[in-house]
Order: C-alpha cells, then structure tokens, then sequence
C-alpha cells in the first residue's frame, strides 16, 4: 500500500476480465476474512473488459473487504462481492461529482455491518484517516483505493446506514472507452485529501 501511495510501483496496464480477477481471489478471501463471515459472490454474465493492472485491481477488493469485514459485529455478518456492467448517460443525475457519460463495469462491495455515520462519510478516503483502535489500522486501505480508482479513470459511489451497512461501487470504464492514464492522479488526490 505505501509503495502504492508513494507511486513506486509501475502500473502494468493490461485488458482484464474482472469478473476473473476476483474469482482468483475466493480463496484467499475466505481465509483473511475468516469462517464468521458469509461470503457471497455475484457475478454478471457477458461482463465487458477494462484496462487496468491486475495487482492494483487485487488490492482494492482485498482493502474493500478488509474495511467491510472490521465493520462486521465479532459474531460476523454478511458480506457480498458483485461485479455488473452499466452505462450511464448524460440525462442520469448521480450523487457522486466525478461521474460521467460512458460504459463503465462496477465492482460492489456490501457489508451487513455498523455503518459509517453521516460525519464521516466525506472524511472515509483520506489518507490516515480511521475510527479504528491504535493498531487495528493505518488509515491507507480506502485512502490507496481511491488514488488507484481515480488513476484508472474511475470513481467510487458510497451508501451507508448505521447498524444496516455500507456498499462501495466502484465504476471502472471498460476498454472500448477512451482511457487515458494519469501518472500524477494518485500524488494530486492524496495531496489535495491530506491539506
């Protein structure tokens, strides 16, 4: 993640189904979330591809479980992983300034756990910041989601409720799409979240 955050790390951009990717990654999900924890995957047939590195892709759904797996009660909960398609025209409205017009693969991810008060919510991307005790996090995870999504031309919808849960989309566009790489995406957005 520091490496991620610090823009050591050369992005290896490449078409990539992600519906595969997180398919990959069942695995190891189920043993870093643990037993307690229902697991469900959703996948949408026919899904178009995006152009995207593979590791960086692998982080932010780890990172988007891990946060919603530290939401979940002691007990465990639920927590579902989806991949979808959708196109969003110029008439939509959406709640998020930074979408756009365009086809664009959605990766969500919905916890059935504490929520995130209405306080926090625009304060959830930035770097170091966390409700968590001293040592059960850094602060990075959705900070470095972020900066990956916005590099890769995306952007995140965020709903949550407390004591009914929280769902991160993300909106990635697909490969038929004009996709330009922003090297300096990532140090601006860290940069600005951080003042």
């Amino acid at each position: 993640q520091l490496l991620t955050f610090s823009r050591k790390q050369v992005m290896q951009m490449r078409p990539l189904d992600l519906n595969e990717v997180v398919s990959s990654m069942t695995a190891m999900l189920k043993r870093v979330l643990g037993e307690h924890i229902v697991l469900e995957f959703l996948y949408s047939p026919k899904v178009p591809s995006i152009c995207a590195d593979s590791g960086m892709m692998e982080q932010i759904i780890i990172n988007l479980a891990v946060n919603a797996r530290d939401a979940l009660p002691p007990k465990g909960g639920r927590l579902t992983i989806s991949v979808s398609s959708k196109e969003i025209t110029a008439s939509d409205r959406p709640k998020n300034p930074e979408a756009r017009a365009g086809r664009f693969v959605c990766l969500a991810v919905t916890d059935s756990g504490c929520g995130i008060p209405p306080e926090n919510l625009k304060k959830i991307f930035e770097p170091f910041f966390t409700t968590k005790e001293v040592g059960k996090g850094t602060g990075l995870g959705l900070a470095t989601v972020y900066g990956i999504v916005k590099q890769h031309q995306g952007w995140i919808d965020l709903e949550s409720e407390v004591n009914k849960g929280t769902t991160f989309t993300v909106f990635l566009p697909v490969l038929t799409e004009r996709v330009e790489l922003d090297p300096n995406a990532l140090r601006i957005e860290t940069a600005s979240r951080s003042v």
